[in-house]
């Protein structure tokens, strides 16, 4: 009996230790939530805020996540949702002992529905996050509303209440809250050491967004998903475009398009978030501006139209109008057909001049020398006959020789004197030459996409540039009547040719300065010192005495009498101011450096040969208020010189997405990336770029 007794006691006690045992292991795996969240007039959505119990003292946080259930076909958003729609927001600012909230995004998925994309989620979402909490031993007090927006054909924005109160340090893991937690963290995009050089490029004059990174492992179907930072660029939308996979570097392009307005990259980065199979990450990278070697051919082609026709109009050409000019003057009483063929070969001229630029880039960049526009001014023997070419034109424009081809030559191309077809076509081809150091709008967009893209895309862009030069000459050659229209020839036409030759002559001797970068400048006077004496001997012999003391006293009267009135009026002078701005040398530790302690830098990228910098640098750099700006203590001023061939300047014009000069970009404390300039100056452009990198402290 008492054995019987004994046994039942300790029976009592066992269950007792199981049911207490229950109890303990019910405790520790409860969870701390809201418990499922609806509203009646919206039933297709309900959801919850769940804590999972894991804690960490040290870092004083706590892991918990959002978890919402959708019907069917119904959706809710990502962090960027894209082109409609809205993320879902927790506001908690009534809660109690809560530093911040981290959310952690799974990757999303994307639909589209009538043309309009959006990143999302459906069925089932778990999004975890983690509280960072004040004081870890006190209470934490949630007090939020959640606000979510879910949509099917129509959008519907609902508010959700919650309250939830625990205490850190008292927290018992709950296994089934920690499994979904830990599934839906493997889903979120993290940094990853597979993936390295990783770059945006922004190439604001085509709205297109170019993402490169190398992943050590190589790729197989990468998928690309990017949304900015700011609050700005998240508004913007990225339609991917398509990519390309180079061995282990995968380079996608992105159409960015923005409902609000304007779209700005300045000083901002943007998420890249790519899957790749099983493979998932996200990159936060930094946005620089460039040009994109990926923009749409046919809109690379039109730049390359507009920027060939605009250097029509660039000071460097002005000779060379002039030699067009009075070409269209000696066709008159012409047959409409020869006008036809001396504009179409004048045309033709421009043509190939373009096509063997594009053959010389071409060959440089297979042999790894540095290309860019204009970059043949940076040789002395193309200086040298680019001066003899244009003084022996100047020279046949001032009727002291004529150029005449051999009589067979001339019956083989049917030409006769200067109407030759010959003639034009040479015309059209140092057209080019002498327009090559000057750059002008969309033109240095479509020579940095050449540069940068295949062979047959180079080649057609250059194309482009020479049609849009040779265009005004292609209207006459395909409307000759507009020949017919200009007044007749008389005697008016010879001096309006000399002062053409005068023109010439003119740039000749602007050639001939440039060979000072090369020679000696004891030869560069001895060239035109003999030059100047053929030609008075030319003159003597066509137009007599007379014509030789009037050009020759004339030319020497003109010369001393000009430094004689400089030297009385330099005090009243206007323009330019002096030219004692202190330029350092190139160096991007030099810009870095300078930033880092407070300084604006002015960069200015130039070379002796660029017309279009001297324009820059007598128009604008030394004019108040630039100049009295760029010689405050604040001001930094870098100067790159791409007269020689120099490696270390052509690798910053490629860095910036360039590949000629002039070139100008302002860094300062609120542009630490730069803020390029145009590529004509105004003042209005300088100020306000500088006014923008300083943060107004100029």
């Amino acid at each position: 009996m008492r054995n019987l007794l004994k046994g039942r006691v300790l029976s009592a006690f066992s269950l007792l230790f199981a049911l207490s045992a229950l109890l303990l292991t019910f405790r520790v795996s409860a969870e701390v939530d809201t418990g499922w969240m609806t509203k009646p007039e919206h039933p297709p959505l309900k959801t919850r805020f769940v804590i999972t119990g894991q804690a960490d003292a040290t870092s004083k946080t706590v892991e918990g996540f959002l978890e919402v259930k959708l019907d069917k076909d119904w959706k809710t958003y990502w962090r960027s949702p894209g082109e409609g729609g809205i993320a879902p927001t927790i506001d908690w600012s009534h809660s109690a002992n809560l530093e911040n909230v981290e959310w952690h995004w799974p990757y999303p998925e994307q639909f589209s529905l009538l043309g309009i994309n959006t990143l999302g989620y459906k069925e089932n979402i778990v999004i975890p996050m983690t509280l960072h909490i004040k004081d870890f031993a006190q209470p934490v007090v949630l007090d939020a509303k959640l606000t979510m927006s879910s949509c099917t054909m129509i959008c519907v924005l609902t508010d959700y209440p919650f309250s939830l109160t625990f205490t850190p340090s008292k927290l018992n893991i709950n296994q089934d809250s920690l499994y979904k937690h830990a599934q839906a963290i493997s889903q979120v995009p993290k940094p990853s050491p597979l993936l390295s050089d990783a770059q945006a490029i922004w190439d604001s004059d085509a709205n297109v967004l170019q993402i490169q990174m190398t992943k050590a492992m190589g790729w197989q179907n990468p998928e690309f998903i990017v949304d900015g930072r700011s609050d700005e660029s998240k508004e913007y939308s990225y339609a991917l475009t398509g990519y390309r996979v180079n061995e282990d570097t995968v380079t996608a392009t992105f159409d960015v398009s923005s409902w609000l307005g304007d779209i700005n990259f300045d000083q901002q980065s943007v998420f890249v978030t790519v899957r790749d199979n099983s493979f998932l990450a996200e990159q936060d990278i930094s946005v620089s501006k460039g040009i994109v070697a990926k923009t749409a051919l046919i809109q690379v082609i039109g730049f390359a139209l507009l920027g060939g026709l605009i250097l029509n109009i660039m000071p460097c050409v002005l000779p060379v109008l002039g030699m067009k000019l009075s070409s269209v003057l000696a066709v008159q009483g012409v047959a409409r057909r020869q006008i036809r063929w001396q504009f179409l070969a004048s045309s033709a001229g421009i043509l190939t001049s373009f096509w063997l630029l594009a053959a010389f880039l071409l060959i440089l960049q297979l042999t790894g020398s540095a290309v860019g526009w204009g970059i043949q001014f940076q040789s002395g023997w193309f200086i040298a006959i680019m001066v003899l070419v244009t003084g022996l034109f100047g020279a046949n424009m001032l009727g002291l020789f004529e150029i005449r081809l051999p009589s067979s030559l001339n019956t083989w191309v049917a030409s006769k004197g200067d109407n030759s077809y010959v003639g034009h076509f040479t015309q059209g081809m140092f057209a080019t030459l002498l327009a090559t150091p000057c750059s002008a709008p969309f033109l240095g967009t479509a020579v940095a996409f050449a540069l940068a893209a295949p062979s047959m895309e180079l080649f057609a862009i250059f194309t482009a540039l020479a049609i849009g030069m040779a265009l005004p000459w292609l209207v006459v050659a395909f409307f000759p009547s507009i020949a017919k229209v200009l007044p007749k020839p008389g005697a008016w036409m010879n001096k309006l040719k000399l002062l053409f030759g005068v023109m010439m002559t003119a740039t000749s001797i602007w050639l001939l300065s440039l060979l000072n970068n090369h020679i000696p400048p004891f030869w560069t006077l001895l060239i035109a010192l003999t030059a100047f004496i053929l030609i008075l001997i030319r003159v003597k012999k066509i137009y007599g005495d007379k014509a030789l003391a009037i050009s020759g006293g004339g030319a020497v009267l003109l010369i001393s009498g000009g430094f004689v009135l400089a030297s009385m009026t330099t005090e009243h002078w206007a323009t330019p101011l002096p030219n004692d701005l202190h330029w350092q040398p190139l160096a991007n530790e030099r810009i870095n450096q300078a930033v880092a302690q407070g300084q604006t830098v002015f960069v200015n990228v130039t070379a002796d040969w660029c017309v279009t910098c001297k324009a820059n640098k007598i128009g604008v750099i030394l004019q108040d208020p630039v100049y009295t700006v760029l010689k405050g203590p604040s001001v930094t001023l870098i100067e790159g010189d791409w007269t020689h061939p120099d490696g270390a300047v052509s690798d910053y014009l490629r860095a910036n997405g360039r590949f000629g000069v002039p070139f100008n970009i302002v860094y300062g404390p609120e542009a630490p990336e730069g803020i390029p300039l145009p590529v004509i100056l105004t003042s209005d452009a300088v100020m306000e770029a500088i006014t923008k990198a300083s943060g107004g402290n100029q």
